[in-house]
């Protein structure tokens, strides 16, 4: 049997080309290899306060991207989160093993509180995102840098309860995706890229037109010395090459050697050009599939079928294990 491999995204904002590079390209490549499970965690998106038509809409937007972007369903399980009522339940009996210290600890807390204010939910929704691994005896989990503690949260709770109860869970290892340097803000090179960002011109969106991504790019932050310096992080430059390496399969050496001597017009002209080409099948096949509401209603509910599957037997463990149903 294949191994299992469970990833998902919040439906927030819009999946930008920092998502497709670090994470969208490579599912697709790994639905391949692996029993694959790709999310629309949705219950991630209610720590924020949101309009309930707009989330609806919003999920099946990334449901479209991640079809557009090479997601089968025919290969992968593409489900939404709150449409396999098992991840609440596993949530709760996995809180009620969390100390409080663990999750106070958690970075991205800190930072998403001092922005948007705390709450119970963001407080806990790493135990929640550890249900999600957990739930489907997942043993590859594709994560970046900022979801490391995240990952080796689920990893100490699934070493708890196997000692306590026995060998409920499996234990998850990090699948590193292949390097392609963290892709950060147009506009500030210093943060991550960022899908939730109120400013359109951070980010190149998936859905933008070849104007759009024409104009972000010739105004994108570089370097006021006109140098190609990959070392300098206050410097834009950096992020456009890692960009412009990413899509073509060139080395960074290489680039800069090609537009070093030639300076930043031409080298923005040649990566809008090459990110235009890169993202119009994308949008091509978003657009043919976004107005069929029946299809996307079908395949959800095949998806969560599927999805509801797959984790019976785990939650069937639990519950038994910790003393609950009949």
């Amino acid at each position: 049997m294949k191994k299992r491999l469970f990833s998902g995204t919040a439906p927030t904002g819009v999946l930008t080309i920092g998502n497709y590079l670090g994470a969208l390209r490579n599912w697709a490549v790994r639905q391949e290899e692996y029993d694959s499970l790709f999310s629309i965690v949705d219950m991630h998106a209610l720590t924020v306060p949101r309009d309930g038509r707009e989330l609806r809409q919003r999920s099946r937007d990334f449901l479209c991207l991640y079809l557009a972007c090479g997601l089968d369903p025919e290969k992968s399980t593409l489900f939404l989160q709150s449409g396999n009522p098992a991840h609440g339940e596993l949530a709760w009996i996995l809180s009620c093993h969390t100390a409080m210290g663990e999750l106070s600890r958690m970075t991205q807390y800190k930072a998403k509180a001092q922005k948007s204010g705390a709450n119970a939910g963001l407080f806990t929704y790493p135990v929640l995102m550890a249900a999600d691994i957990l739930l489907y005896g997942t043993h590859l989990v594709p994560v970046g840098d900022d979801q490391k503690q995240h990952l080796e949260l689920a990893r100490r709770l699934a070493v708890r309860f196997n000692k306590k109860y026995g060998e409920l869970f499996t234990l998850p290892e990090p699948l590193i995706p292949e390097k392609t340097g963290r892709i950060m803000n147009l506009k500030d090179p210093s943060s991550k890229m960022d899908k939730s960002h109120p400013e359109r011109e951070t980010f190149i969106a998936l859905t933008d037109t070849p104007g759009e991504i024409t104009r972000k790019i010739s105004r994108a932050k570089t370097d006021s010395r006109g140098t190609f310096d990959l070392n300098d992080r206050e410097s834009g430059i950096g992020n456009l090459v890692r960009i412009y390496s990413a899509l073509t399969g060139l080395g960074e050496g290489t680039v800069v050697w090609e537009y070093e001597h030639r300076g930043y017009g031409p080298f923005k002209r040649d990566l809008a050009e090459i990110l235009c080409e890169s993202l119009r099948p994308i949008r091509e096949r978003y657009g043919e599939i976004r107005g069929d509401e029946s299809y996307l209603t079908e395949l959800l509910k095949r998806g969560e079928e599927k999805a509801r599957r797959k984790s019976e037997p785990v939650l069937t463990r639990v519950k038994e294990a910790v003393g609950l149903g009949i």
